[in-house]
């Protein structure tokens, strides 16, 4: 059996999806401890998988709440420039903290995020093995292709290539404190030095809960990355509070509504979702997360949602629903796709843009501006969307990519395989008999 640290960042939709590789993990008895700040602790949701607080002194409990808020919403550029700070002194506390974490809980590998440096870093400084997993859209760059959270469509042509190379170095002009954490970082660890996410990927395997359908066309990915669709646990423990499906009329088209935990907040956007769902005469789901309160829920029920809950089983929400209105969350969009359920994406922040792109370039659904689509802008997307056979047709190729692809029961195979082990045995390290 081997002992796996997690390190991801401190953001639910990410530890889900690494507690669901977890799990299978787990269940092929393996030892798997997560370790982050203090308040990451909450996202764990099974007792079968371990915590292990780091960063106290820097990081104290009860202090992710303001760098989440600050994530939700950037606004301006200086507020841009916090959250990359917030991001930065993460990786810094990280790699502080984990090399002596590692150490005193005899982790034999890593499972690290490609959206967190730290774990690669460190993991190479202790000469431990390890896997990268992107539960976001991969970081893995090659000329021709935009960043992740660049909203460009996918181009050949001159002009788009300048646009991706412009742009690409704007983001790294942006990233300086980021880049500047790492580079420190890599020279305390004593390992090469190096300044971007890209350039901190396993060399053993790389997993990404993309499929290569849904991707822009690639060229350059290395023979050790792998997609495996959605990592999802075969049995997993709900949010505190989840709501059953309603009653949904087969006589009027269904849409569902969520923005994701970090969003949820988002009552002006939520209000036009609603004046366009009565516009169209349609029933609406809107699932808040928790962000909302029950005078802003019974306005959104005033201006046209059908019911408005805080969580809402997904799975079975976008089964029924005849589209769904998503921030572009790479989770609800691959559960959306697999569901065959044409997706409006208003993406906010972080890889959404991306997403939204790749919505567009697969011909699954449309997109729109969160902050400028009126009701309007929205009910004639969404008109579209249920008038037209076409965005659920061309899901049903992704959605047999999704089915093929393995899941969360490959990723544990690619896990094992890559590093040598198996359910019987501790890591083969390099050199080991």
């Amino acid at each position: 059996m081997a002992h796996f640290g997690v390190v991801a960042p401190a953001f639910y939709s990410h530890v889900g999806a690494l507690s669901a590789l977890a799990l299978a993990l787990h269940e092929r008895g393996h030892r798997v401890t997560f370790l982050q700040r203090p308040d990451a602790a909450a996202y764990i949701k099974d007792d079968r998988l371990g915590f292990h607080a780091v960063g106290a002194a820097t990081h104290p409990p009860g202090s992710l709440a303001q760098s989440l808020r600050r994530a939700a919403n950037p606004g301006s550029p200086l507020g841009l420039r916090h959250v990359i700070v917030d991001m930065a002194e993460s990786t810094a506390m990280l790699c502080r903290e984990l090399p002596a974490a590692c150490e005193a809980l005899r982790i034999d590998a890593v499972l690290g995020d490609q959206m967190e440096a730290a774990g690669g870093l460190v993991a190479e400084a202790l000469g431990l093995p390890f896997v990268s997993i992107a539960c976001a859209l991969p970081v893995n760059r090659e000329p021709g292709v935009p960043l992740p959270v660049m909203p460009f469509d996918w181009g050949a042509g001159e002009r788009a290539l300048h646009m991706f190379e412009g742009s690409t170095r704007v983001y790294d002009w942006m990233m300086a404190p980021h880049r500047r954490a790492l580079e420190t970082a890599a020279r305390k660890l004593g390992i090469p030095v190096r300044g971007a996410l890209h350039e901190c990927l396993s060399p053993l395997a790389q997993i990404s809960q993309t499929v290569a359908a849904f991707d822009f066309p690639r060229q350059a990915l290395p023979d050790t990355f792998h997609h495996v669709g959605p990592l999802r646990a075969a049995s997993h423990k709900a949010p505190a509070r989840i709501d059953a499906l309603p009653v949904i009329s087969p006589d009027r088209p269904f849409v569902f509504a969520s923005l994701g935990t970090l969003q949820g907040h988002r009552f002006d956007l939520f209000k036009r979702i609603a004046k366009a769902c009565r516009q169209l005469d349609v029933q609406l789901l809107a699932a808040h997360c928790g962000g909302l309160d029950a005078r802003q829920c019974a306005q959104l029920e005033g201006l046209g949602a059908t019911w408005v809950c805080a969580f809402a089983p997904q799975e079975a929400a976008l089964a029924r629903a005849d589209a769904v209105v998503s921030h572009a969350g790479l989770n609800t969009v691959l559960d959306a796709v697999a569901n065959h359920t044409p997706i409006l994406a208003l993406p906010i922040a972080f890889d959404q843009p991306g997403v939204a792109a790749r919505i567009r370039h697969a011909g699954v659904g449309l997109s729109a501006s969160p902050r400028f689509t009126g009701a309007s802008g929205i009910a004639s997307r969404l008109r579209r969307l249920l008038d037209e056979p076409g965005f659920k047709e061309r899901c049903a190729p992704l959605a047999e990519g999704v089915k093929s692809a393995g899941g969360t029961a490959r990723a544990a195979d690619i896990v094992e395989a890559a590093l040598g082990i198996d359910s019987h045995s501790r890591v083969r390290r390099e050199g080991a008999a």
